[in-house]
């Protein structure tokens, strides 16, 4: 009997006794309802919401705690356990392997099933997904997270074009006086005789010379009005007198429109509120401020760069309290991004390839990867500490904190 692609005989055993794993599922027989419950494990292992990337496994001829049952396992049982792919019920149908194998001195059916390439796979309409070592009913949340594992192997989301929008919805003399010049260089675009509508096409801002439609990324790089088709498309600013939400607000914007603008008058905002001590007791003056610019500047254009713009009316958020500034911004992880390499030289996957380019062309971003590594350096220079991320699969949060000697006193 031949090893499930992917785990030996030995890993296969020691699988089968692990209670709490969320890439195994247990049924003693075919009874009942385990044909359902087997379909709904089948359709979570397909999801990986986790991104294990590895095959989650059904064992058939065992129970909850990892015993072998001694069922027979007839080449009925297998026919039933390959009807699982192909009676419809799964969509799209499902990467399986079917076989017998000897675990524990026993035989045991086991079907390993692989990740989807276009999740999220359902079974009868319902899309299920792994919670530990149990199934569960995917919420809203976690269809968008299987979405964007899809779209991660496809085309980006910001290079769709938006429904209803139309050439108009962008500033086209912006993208010809400011933009092009900037992303071309000129000897380049002196001999360029392109149409303008050719030249939008050949940066994505719109679908195609033929199809006219800004792209998502157009509508947030060039767009009038962004939030006309994406929501959440702006920056929430709070200056708090105090350390928690419950203090005064002294200070309230909120910051909207095409990509260079809103940071433009983001980082004005920032910039207002820091403030810097001058020492001039020693030989040299020397200036010391409550926060370092350059690095919060490097914080929040990667909030604003790898945000989530999809299905999502909810801003970036940047709160700034006496002692310390949260920057919240919608979207975990992406792509080969997990909690675990976040921030790790090497790690980096672009949710918004479109809006990352611009940002680049803009001179937003000094060099692809490299913002975390910048902020921390020039954090560490002014005397503070590294920011601090607490990264869940729907948002990810940042905490500068002030310089110690800049604490508030209690």
């Amino acid at each position: 009997m031949s090893a499930v692609r992917g785990y030996s005989p030995s890993e296969l055993e020691s699988m089968l006794g692990d209670l709490e794993s969320d890439l195994v599922e247990r049924k003693e027989s075919l009874r009942g309802d385990a044909p359902s419950g087997i379909r709904e494990a089948v359709c979570a292992f397909a999801n990986d919401l986790p991104d294990h990337q590895r095959p989650g496994v059904v064992f058939v001829g065992a129970d909850d705690a990892g015993r072998p049952t001694g069922l027979r396992i007839t080449d009925r049982l297998l026919r039933q356990l390959a009807d699982v792919k192909t009676d419809g019920n799964i969509v799209p149908p499902p990467t399986l392997t079917i076989g017998k194998h000897l675990l524990a001195g026993h035989e045991v059916a086991v079907v390993s099933v692989h990740p989807a390439d276009s999740p999220p796979v359902r079974y009868r309409g319902r899309t299920w997904i792994r919670v530990g070592p149990r199934r569960a009913v995917a919420t809203l949340q976690d269809e968008r997270i299987l979405n964007e594992k899809r779209r991660f192997r496809e085309v980006a989301f910001d290079a769709h074009p938006a429904p209803g929008a139309g050439l108009a919805d962008l500033d086209v003399r912006y993208f010809e006086e400011e933009y092009l010049p900037r992303a071309v260089d000129a000897a380049t675009l002196a001999e360029n005789d392109r149409s303008t509508l050719e030249r939008l096409a050949a940066m994505k801002m719109i679908a195609s010379a033929d199809d006219p439609r800004p792209t998502f990324g157009g509508i947030l790089i060039l767009g009038r009005h962004p939030r006309d088709y994406l929501p959440g498309a702006y920056v929430q600013f709070l200056r708090i007198a105090g350390t928690d939400l419950g203090s005064p607000i002294i200070d309230e914007c909120l910051f909207d429109g095409p990509l260079e603008s809103l940071i433009a008058r983001l980082e004005d905002k920032l910039v207002s509120h820091n403030r810097t001590a001058i020492d001039i007791t020693g030989r040299l003056e020397v200036r010391t401020s409550t926060q370092a610019l350059p690095a919060l500047r490097q914080l929040v254009r990667n909030a604003v760069m790898h945000r989530s713009y999809e299905g999502t009316n909810s801003p970036t958020h940047v709160y700034w309290y006496d002692d310390r500034i949260e920057i919240n911004s919608p979207g975990g992880p992406y792509g080969e991004v997990t909690a675990e390499n976040f921030g790790l030289a090497g790690f980096v996957a672009y949710r918004n390839p479109l809006l990352a380019e611009a940002m680049r062309v803009l001179n937003l971003v000094q060099q692809w990867g490299a913002g975390l590594a910048i902020a921390r350096r020039e954090l560490r220079a002014n005397g503070q500490q590294d920011p601090q991320f607490t990264i869940t699969p729907q948002r990810i949060f940042c905490t500068v904190k002030v310089r110690g000697d800049a604490q508030p006193k209690a």
